[in-house]
Parts: C-alpha cells; structure tokens; sequence
C-alpha cells in the first residue's frame, strides 16, 4: 500500500467525522445557515430590496423573498455581469458559469470566494466517503479522467467566465494533477468527437482507475474504445474500479456500462450544478445523496403536485417526508435567492436527509392531466428492459395529442442496442410498468382517453445527431428524457431510420 492511499484512509475518517457532525443536527445546521447568509447579504442591493434586516426566521425568509427562476432575477445579474458590486452578494464574484438558457439566451450563474470551494469539496468529499465505508483507497494511485468542458475561460467585464466545469478544473490539487487527464491541451479542444479521440488516444496507454462524467457522454468514449481495440474496457484498463457520474439517472445505462466494461463497477453519484453542489452518494449500502446541508445553500422545498398553486407551502428540512416529489428551492452564498433550480427531488431517507433527482419540474409529460415524471419512465424502461434482456443506449417520451388515427398516446422514442424480439410485447409491457407507477396515467388509459403507448426506433446515434444538431453534442449536455410538447419529438422524426 503506497503513502499516498494511506494518507487517503486518514483523511477520509477525518472528513467523514465532520459530515456526520452536521449530518446528526440537520435542522439547527440549516437555520445557522440562513442565519449566515442573511447577515453576510443584508447591506447589497438584493438584502435592501427584501428588507433582509428585519428577517429572523424561515417564516420572515419565505414572506420577504419570493420565488424565482433565473429570468425573474435577470435583473439583478445583469447588474452584476455589467460589473456592478454589492448587488446580489457582498463585493463581486469571482466567476460566471455560462450556461444555455431557454428564453433569456445566455445564462450567467455567479460563482464567489465563498461558493467556490463547495463545488471542489463535493466530490472531494464523495470520493472520501466512498474510502470511509470500504477501505479501498489504492485507486488513488492510478489515473483519473473527468470528461467535462473546455476550461478555457473568456472576460466580461473584469470577470471571467466559462464551464462550470472548465472553471472548477482550475482548481484540481496539486496532489491530484500527476494523476488526472486528459491533458490541459485536450481539454481545450471544443469539438466534442474531437476531443473523445484525442482523450482515447491519451488514456490507451494509460493505468485507468478512476473515470468520471456523465453516463452518456463516457458511454460513447467505451463505445469508440471498444471499436478500435476490440476488448472490453475492464481489459484495457484492468484496474478501472470507480465510475463517478452525475447529471442523469444512470439505471438506464447500467446493463449497457456492464457489458462495455465486462464486470461490475463500483460508483459514487453526484448531484452538482452550476448554482451549487447540492448532494452526493455517501454510502454504497444506502439509496440517494447525502443532501449537502453545511455548504452554503439554503434549501426549502414544494411539493411538485402543488408548485403551480398561487401560493404554494414552502417547506424547510425539517418538513420534508420520504417518497414525496418536491421542487427544490436553493439561496446560496453565491447570491441566489429563493431561486427554482428546476429539478424535483425524493427523500430515501430523512436520518440522514438523503435523496435522488426525479426530474425537472419543467421536463413532465402531462398534456392529458397525468403529470408523468422522469423517475416514473425510468424506473418503468429499466425494469422491463432487464426483465425482457434488452439494452438501451437512449429513449426520450413526448404526447402524442393529435394523432392521424385513434385515441392520443405516448410516443416513446427509442435507440435500442440490443432490440426485443417482439416490440409490440415490450411496449405493452411498459405500458404496464408506467401504469403501475402512475396512477393517473393508469386511470386515463383505462378510461380510453388515452391508448397504450407507442414506440417510434431510433437509428443508432440518433439522439447523438439530434445533440449535436442543435449544438448541445458535449460532456455536459443531456436530453430531456420528458417533453410535454414535440419539439424534440418533430426532430427525431426527421432523423433516418
């Protein structure tokens, strides 16, 4: 065993003693924190304008500051991004995470001196649960990769932006950067297909132990592997034995990575995002992330079945119950207030608080009142492929309202790799499943409001066209697994068979 893996297991015990600290005192960990971010805003523009001097409690918190996505505190950015100060936090951020918006274009997401070191503690922190719990810490010796975004970094006005993830590649430690690829000059490359060969042809020869991204994005790194080696990936790199990922459900990807690699891999799941690094996996013996509670973000949550409402309960940590969906509402320490992140998340456990994404509070198919959420078309895809032995690389749901002939329907879009036998049979089998996890959807079909779902194939790589023909083919780009209109339907269709 090398010094370094045995400083590793030091380490590990010491963080894991503080985040069981906070963990055992969720409620008090969370009031501090407001507390905190309260007395650290009230002199900016945003603190003045919400009159945060007079806040004390949670209760204050949720009258004076109301809830808003990211085009209701445009605003306010814009005034920081035109390089004003003390407008949504003291003095000015340090970065913007750029990142794609939907009607305001461009969205910048301020990253400060005092969020910064949450986005590198997150998965610093996983990876030292994930030693704490099993003892195996010699990967730390090998190589690591991270597929993410190009950290080059562009200026406006006197403060730079770019990835997230190119930016929090800057601060890779020391200890780490002998050990990390790809490169820096690979990670600059901006073509996504270019960038995978030039990362393949630098890990090939290299002792991979730790790989990390996105699911769908490393898929297509084994799948090019594969093609020019013709082995599996746990024979190219014989000590790969951690797979880290976020960003998307990865059940649907598992029997597909398996088969790839050629055995099992253990894997650490993280939840981050430009407006903070809000959970990951803590234990391989529990379901869901360890919500970060200590880590400068304010957490208040709606139930999803009640976010439209005019004025929907915002409930605090202490409120929340177990296999309920709820909106989560964040305010950060980087100057995000009651901001709507979008995602809806589940509580596996309340001891400690725990969860896993469900989905987008905006990305649900509910044309015909049966507000179908991701975790239900997963879960619904994942069990009947396994039972059914069929692999799939991608799929995507949309409602079919109008349809030339015949009751309406869902209209699952799906690139297969290994297809069944009888299609017909499979997607009456996930009709069933999507039934049983949806009761509404049940009720609609056996109403005859709505037929059994349709499955429209998917050539393979078809949904990597669609990516890349709207300019969203990279490491941290995902589909939509859920659409309430048909837009990305109508362009699927587009796509040659």
């Amino acid at each position: 065993m090398s010094l370094k893996s045995i400083s590793a297991k030091i380490f590990a015990k010491i963080i894991k003693k503080k985040i069981d600290h906070w963990a055992k005192k969720p409620v008090e960990t969370q009031q501090k924190l407001l507390k905190s971010l309260i007395e650290s805003a009230k002199d900016t523009k945003f603190g003045k304008d919400h009159d945060f001097s007079s806040i004390a409690n949670a209760k204050d918190f949720a009258i004076k500051v109301p809830i808003r996505d990211y085009e209701a505190l445009k605003p306010y950015v814009d005034e920081v991004v035109a390089g004003k100060d003390n407008i949504l936090w003291p003095g000015k951020p340090l970065y913007f995470a750029k990142t794609s918006g939907t009607t305001s274009g461009a969205k910048y997401i301020p990253l400060t001196k005092a969020s910064m070191p949450s986005h590198i503690e997150g998965a610093r922190n996983a990876i030292l649960c994930y030693i704490a719990e099993t003892g195996k810490a010699d990967f730390v010796d090998g190589k690591m990769i991270f597929l993410q975004g190009s950290p080059v970094m562009h200026e406006k006005n006197g403060i730079k932006n770019g990835r997230l993830s190119g930016i929090v590649a800057h601060y890779v430690p020391a200890y780490l950067q002998k050990n990390r690829l790809p490169s820096w000059e690979t990670n600059c490359i901006e073509d996504w297909e270019e960038k995978v060969e030039a990362i393949i042809e630098e890990t090939l020869p290299e002792d991979m132990a730790v790989i990390s991204g996105i699911p769908s994005w490393v898929q297509m790194y084994f799948e090019r592997i594969q093609q020019k080696t013709g082995k599996k990936i746990g024979e190219v790199f014989p000590n790969f034995n951690l797979f880290i990922y976020g960003g998307v459900n990865f059940e649907p990807y598992r029997t597909k990575f398996e088969e790839l690699i050629g055995k099992k891999i253990p894997s650490i799941e993280l939840f981050p995002a430009s407006e903070g690094f809000f959970a990951y996996q803590d234990s391989q013996k529990e379901k869901g992330m360890l919500l970060r509670l200590d880590a400068g973000i304010y957490y208040e949550f709606i139930k999803a079945d009640e976010f439209f409402e005019e004025n929907p309960k915002r409930l605090t940590i202490g409120e929340v119950k177990k296999d309920i969906n709820y909106v989560m509402i964040i305010s950060t320490n980087a100057g995000l207030w009651g901001y709507n992140l979008g995602d809806t998340v589940m509580f596996t456990s309340i001891k400690p608080y725990r969860v896993i994404v469900s989905g987008r509070i905006k990305h649900f198919t509910s044309a015909f009142g049966e507000h179908v959420i991701a975790k239900e078309v997963e879960y619904a895809m994942k069990e009947v492929a396994a039972k059914m032995k069929v692999q799939i690389n991608e799929f995507s749901v949309a409602p079919q309202t109008n349809p030339k002939e015949g009751l309406p329907y869902h209209e699952w879009f799906v690139e297969f790799e290994k297809s069944p036998k009888k299609l017909d049979t499979f997607a009456k089998a996930l009709d069933e499943a999507l039934q049983a996890q949806n009761s509404y959807y049940k009720d609609l079909i056996e109403g005859n409001i709505l037929r059994t779902l349709v499955i429209n194939t998917v050539a393979k790589g078809g949904f990597k066209s669609y990516m890349k023909s709207i300019g969203k083919l990279g490491g941290q780009n995902k589909l939509p697994r859920l659409s309430n209109d048909r837009k990305i339907a109508e362009a699927l269709e587009k796509i040659d068979k």
